[in-house]
């Protein structure tokens, strides 16, 4: 919580994407934030998962569950829209399955879990609205985006299937922020807390902001803040951010 404050102050986001909050909704520390001027929208869930928002700016719509599966109650999806110059901005926080191990169900449920991704998706994509799909898609989309590409060719979030997805996804033209600001290798967003994983940069980039190309129009920058992995008591994650001008270039 406190690097997280830290973060927030200094970053000044106006909106903010949160996975694995791992609480009842009854039970997240909204105060700290709303204290910051953020308003609050959270979907939890008792010890796993869960999703939340934070936005400067007033929800007109909050919506959560990714639709395509009415028996699937994990806290993973959450839905926002505000308002901003240039018309309605839809925001998802998104904590996509580990899968892993890949020989059980948990794989096939990550893998139809990016199928229904994909149609809600191109659902969003026919509002024609600038739409960021943001959070822990749990997925390393090319080889320069992990430290050690053999080590992890039957892990689930490098599996063939798995890029399949991700690349079905962006497909349907959308953008991913951090690339189209840089081609740099080593841009990654997580460090395993094993192995010293910090200290040798033996990182990940499995948190991405994905844009539409009304919200890709207005990408003025992207980054990664790698400097909080080095905070004391860090989350493995890192933010990532994305800045969007008030009008397309």
């Amino acid at each position: 919580m406190e690097n997280a404050v830290t973060w927030l102050t200094d970053r000044r986001p106006d909106i903010v994407c949160l996975q694995e909050t791992k609480c009842v909704d009854a039970a997240f520390p909204r105060e700290p934030f709303e204290a910051l001027g953020y308003n609050v929208a959270v979907h939890g869930q008792k010890a796993f998962n869960g999703v939340a928002i934070l936005s400067k700016l007033p929800f007109d719509e909050v919506t959560t569950r990714l639709p395509g599966d009415d028996g699937d109650d994990h806290a993973r999806f959450m839905e926002a829209v505000v308002s901003v110059k240039g018309g309605a901005l839809r925001i998802a926080s998104i904590y996509l399955p580990n899968g892993n191990p890949v020989e059980t169900d948990k794989y096939q449920y990550k893998l139809q879990w990016m199928d229904r991704l994909t149609r809600y998706a191109r659902d969003r994509l026919a509002l024609e609205e600038m739409l960021i799909l943001a959070g822990d898609y749990n997925v390393i989309p090319s080889e320069s985006d992990v430290y050690d590409p053999a080590a992890w060719v039957d892990d689930a979030l490098f599996r063939p299937a798995t890029r399949a997805k991700f690349r079905a996804l962006m497909n349907l033209g959308l953008t991913d922020a951090i690339r189209a600001s840089s081609d740099d290798v080593g841009l990654y967003t997580f460090w395993d807390y094993q192995a010293g994983a910090w200290q040798k940069n033996a990182g990940l980039r499995i948190d991405h902001l994905v844009l539409s190309s009304q919200a890709a129009d207005r990408l003025d920058a992207a980054g990664i803040d790698r400097q909080v992995r080095a905070w004391e008591r860090p989350s493995d994650h890192v933010p990532a951010w994305v800045d969007l001008g008030a009008d397309p270039p």
